[in-house]
């Protein structure tokens, strides 16, 4: 089965002599070409997913924040429902991490 090729872009570059040289030399020591370079470059600082995950995700909580009564923790001025990965009681002496987001859920690690 032949899978097809993503859709792409294509589009005009301009850059001096001397930022071209050192893209050059950089993607030799990459071992990619000029172009797979560049587009590594630029997926790299382009942002993906949405705002919770690249503004949440790795951040660290203290367990006095989870409230296990109403099963919601208070994370940058919104109330999200919150999932442990283990499955004990939340320990208010603790510290989790933020390791998923989904919708209005965010999946703890305690670290």
């Amino acid at each position: 089965m032949i899978m097809a090729k993503e859709k792409q872009k294509r589009f005009l570059l301009r850059m001096d002599e001397d930022l071209f040289q050192r893209l050059s030399a950089a993607a030799d020591a990459d071992g990619r070409s000029i172009n797979a370079y560049i587009v590594h470059l630029l997926s790299r600082s382009a942002p993906t997913g949405n705002w919770e995950q690249r503004q949440l995700i790795g951040r660290s909580l203290a367990g006095k924040e989870l409230d296990p009564d109403s099963g919601l923790v208070l994370v940058a001025g919104i109330y999200y429902r919150y999932l442990l990965e283990s499955p004990e009681a939340p320990d208010p002496n603790a510290s989790y991490t933020i390791t998923e987001s989904h919708g209005n859920i965010l999946t703890l690690k305690k670290i």
